[in-house]
């Protein structure tokens, strides 16, 4: 991106912020690498919003006057159409499932979340224009309704989402988020992933290293082992980083994690890419968790390491280093206790 471009919208982003500031909202902030501005409605239990700014900054025209005056409509419109509404029967049909790292992001405290794979949870959102709002806890209540049935209706709500057509000579398709159809929520339905098997020509292998990108190719295809390296840096380098794993379907038609035993070609891929998500998640974990040990990956044998210290909240790993020695972790689980409360799981020294 040029210099100019970057400064547009970053002086977009400071006028949407000024105006939000004129309306009462203190805790505006810039997301530059994912164009958004996020803040928090202090009148409805601190609930989250992400505002989108590419739509607005593609029809910017006009005098500096006409221009301001888009910015006022527009945060205008977010404003009013923020929130949650209070009836059930109006809110039913905007929320959506959406698949996250385990930690939720600083700003959401309490949300609506349920472990959905490994180190990832599935949330649910309201979904509106321009605007996108984390589903509180203790929202379901305010609704008469229970959280099953919160996340049985954003499923729902993604049914009609499919992809037509058949693969033809390619073995790998790319979805690109339009910001509506949230691709990388369909890994949260059961037997999805498996109907694309047409699609791309076997057994159908995904992979969701950020939020506006789904990849499914087929098991055993060529681009297979090479994906996962293009996806960890995907996975690494985004803003909006979800996963660097592969998935597929397993019998019942549930999204899990792509399995791949000793000796099997991609063992490595599927031991390396796990390894990373469970530092990324432990690492955000441990940014508002005093005491918390590092995990850390040795790259002569792919195996998690957890740091050990005095007083140390430990991350699950397959050794534990204490001092200058290295212990496997079953040689030291007696010894240790899990800390409740805790997602991703730590542990500490008994007594």
């Amino acid at each position: 991106m040029g210099l100019l471009r970057r400064f547009a919208r970053a002086r977009l982003a400071s006028q949407v912020i000024r105006r939000l500031r004129r309306s009462g909202v203190t805790d505006a902030r810039y997301d530059a690498r994912a164009f958004t501005v996020r803040f928090t409605l202090a009148g409805d239990a601190g609930t989250p919003v992400v505002m989108q700014l590419d739509a607005l900054l593609a029809r910017r025209a006009g005098s500096r006057r006409q221009r301001r005056a888009q910015v006022d409509r527009f945060v205008a419109g977010v404003l009013r159409r923020s929130g949650l509404p209070d009836e059930w029967a109006d809110v039913r049909p905007l929320l959506r499932p959406v698949l996250r790292g385990a930690v939720p992001m600083p700003d959401i405290t309490t949300p609506l979340r349920r472990p959905a794979m490994p180190f990832l949870s599935e949330f649910v959102v309201v979904d509106q224009p321009d605007t996108m709002t984390y589903v509180g806890s203790g929202q379901p209540d305010d609704w008469g309704v229970t959280a099953a049935e919160v996340f049985d209706a954003a499923r729902a709500n993604l049914v009609g989402a499919t992809l037509r057509g058949e693969a033809s000579g390619r073995a790998v398709v790319q979805f690109i988020d339009d910001g509506d159809a949230y691709w990388t929520s369909h890994l949260l339905l059961d037997g999805w992933l498996a109907g694309l098997a047409e699609q791309v020509g076997g057994r159908p292998v995904a992979f969701a290293p950020e939020r506006g990108t789904l990849i499914v190719t087929a098991d055993g295809s060529a681009p297979l082992p090479e994906l996962f390296g293009q996806v960890e840096l995907a996975y690494l380098t985004s803003p909006r980083a979800i996963t660097p794993m592969a998935y597929v379907s397993d019998e019942s038609g549930r999204t899990v994690p792509y399995p791949a035993v000793p000796g099997h070609p991609l063992y490595d891929c599927v031991r390396r890419a796990g390894a990373v998500l469970a530092m990324q998640e432990y690492a955000r974990q441990a940014e508002s968790l005093p005491g918390a040990a590092p995990l850390v990956l040795a790259d002569h044998d792919l195996r998690t390491r957890a740091i050990w210290s005095a007083g140390a909240l430990l991350p699950r790993a397959d050794d534990v280093v204490m001092g200058d020695r290295v212990r496997r972790w079953a040689d030291v689980a007696a010894d240790l206790e899990q800390v409740p409360g805790l997602d991703p799981p730590r542990y500490r020294l008994r007594g």
